[in-house]
């Protein structure tokens, strides 16, 4: 693996260690499917693995026995499946059930057929049904205490947030543990923004968040993709001030390696590279 190691202190009684991965993009599809999602199996296949092909089961496979062997949680941060299949759920299913485990969703989590629709909270609503059964915590809001430490998931996989979830997370400060924050679309710093636009060369940087002066750059549906809402940004600010929140986990941008960054006076970002490249960030809580 492309591991980093990263070691946070939060006056615990004794360490934790957690391996964090997002964006494995499991594109398998089985005779449960239609022909449609069965090609798309193979193109998308093609996109994340090249030539070497079942990389992505492979690499999430290694990061499952490092868990075993190393740690004791195993975090993922959205777009473990690529699309809605019944064998890429199946697999999700399989795969997280042999380690212990706690997730954000990604978009990919809910895409029928990749690309073919905005995608809204109406569209994701179509598959939750389908999609939710094969994860183990909630999808849009979820949170786990272990060892004196607050892990809290929150969807943003469509780059807002909603007062419902400013809420929830408000109740899990006043638990009084430290807080992880994992999401899958990171939070927008202008240093962010520089490494996705400047450093890739992306059309857009994918970031929650990004204010209006920069998303004026951006093609006019990648505007309307991103525009950050009101609640939005009150939940982005609340973050920013909450001293509790010592750390914000995140994916999506698909990066070859790992990349941290300041947040706030209290907390790094740290977002992982894809998970097709192997990349993976260990954390040693103590």
């Amino acid at each position: 693996m492309n591991c980093t190691q990263i070691r946070l202190e939060l006056g615990l009684p004794k360490p934790i260690r957690l391996l964090h991965i997002s964006d494995t993009h499991l594109s398998y599809a089985d005779e449960r499917d239609d022909e449609r999602k069965r090609v798309l199996a193979e193109q998308r296949r093609v996109c994340f693995e090249g030539t070497d092909s079942g990389r992505c089961m492979r690499y999430l496979d290694e990061a499952i026995s490092h868990v075993k062997a190393n740690c004791d949680l195993l975090l993922h941060t959205g777009d473990l499946i690529d699309f809605v299949s019944y064998r890429n759920l199946d697999l999700a299913r399989e795969k997280l059930a042999d380690v212990p485990n706690f997730v954000a969703t990604g978009n990919h989590e809910f895409s029928l057929y990749v690309g073919e629709a905005f995608e809204d909270t109406a569209y994701k609503m179509q598959s939750m049904p389908l999609v939710q059964p094969a994860f183990g915590n909630d999808l849009l809001f979820a949170s786990r205490r272990i060892g004196g430490v607050n892990l809290v998931a929150v969807d943003d996989s469509y780059y807002h947030f909603n007062s419902d979830q400013l809420k929830q997370l408000k109740s899990e400060v006043e638990k009084g543990d430290p807080i992880l924050l994992l999401l899958h679309t990171p939070l927008h710093t202008d240093e962010l923004f520089h490494e996705a636009m400047e450093s890739h060369h992306q059309e857009c940087a994918y970031l929650a968040g990004t204010p209006e002066e920069k998303l004026q750059r951006y093609a006019p549906d990648r505007q309307i993709q991103q525009r950050p809402t009101p609640e939005t940004l009150e939940f982005i600010e609340y973050v920013r001030q909450c001293p509790a929140i010592r750390a914000i986990l995140a994916g999506h941008l698909h990066f070859t390696y790992n990349y941290s960054g300041a947040f706030s006076p209290y907390a790094n970002q740290y977002v992982v590279g894809g998970g097709y490249y192997n990349c993976a960030e260990e954390f040693e809580l103590i």
